[in-house]
């Protein structure tokens, strides 16, 4: 069975990483209240059925996409349930064909492993390397669910506060599509 702690609403005790860090000490700055809880690791959507039960929301679908040059970067948040598809993506935003960017660069660029991308990635991205790309269904949501930068700790957040506040404080302001 799928481990999922109760809820908790302050930021952990001890830190996995330097973004995890990072992502708890941008939403006390900002005032962000969230709810977040841990569980054993979790990759694909499917780890976060039990994850959304227990924070009563729905999970985001963050992809860490490049150009074949590798030298555009897109953080593509979108709902669950969608399937990917690059030609539609690429053909919405006006550029040239996408695939996913290899874990190492996104290791470097947004400093989280596969099964961690997250909004809050953007922390990472001093050089403003990435564009932040929403799924416009995703802002009809109230609650945003996304990892806090591991892959065993998951948080709800308002959508709004995410999209409006935590961007802006990130310098990161998204281009949202319809897909």
């Amino acid at each position: 069975m799928f481990f999922v702690s109760e809820i908790m609403e302050k930021a952990p005790d001890s830190y996995k990483s330097h973004l995890q860090e990072m992502v708890y000490e941008s939403l006390t700055k900002l005032q962000i209240p969230f709810e977040r809880v841990n569980t054993d690791e979790a990759i694909s959507m499917n780890d976060c059925i039990e994850i959304n039960q227990k924070l009563d929301m729905k999970m985001v679908k963050t992809l860490f996409l490049c150009n074949s040059k590798k030298t555009e970067f897109y953080l593509f948040i979108t709902t669950a349930d969608k399937p990917f598809k690059a030609k539609d993506f690429s053909n919405t935003l006006g550029i040239s064909r996408v695939s996913f960017a290899p874990a190492e660069l996104m290791e470097h660029i947004l400093g989280v492993k596969i099964g961690a991308a997250t909004v809050f990635g953007v922390l990472m991205d001093k050089e403003n390397l990435v564009q932040v790309v929403f799924d416009k269904d995703v802002l009809l949501e109230e609650w945003y669910g996304c990892s806090d930068g591991t892959t065993t700790g998951y948080m709800k957040v308002k959508t709004k506060l995410i999209f409006n506040n935590f961007l802006t404080y990130a310098k990161h302001i998204p281009t949202v599509i319809e897909m």
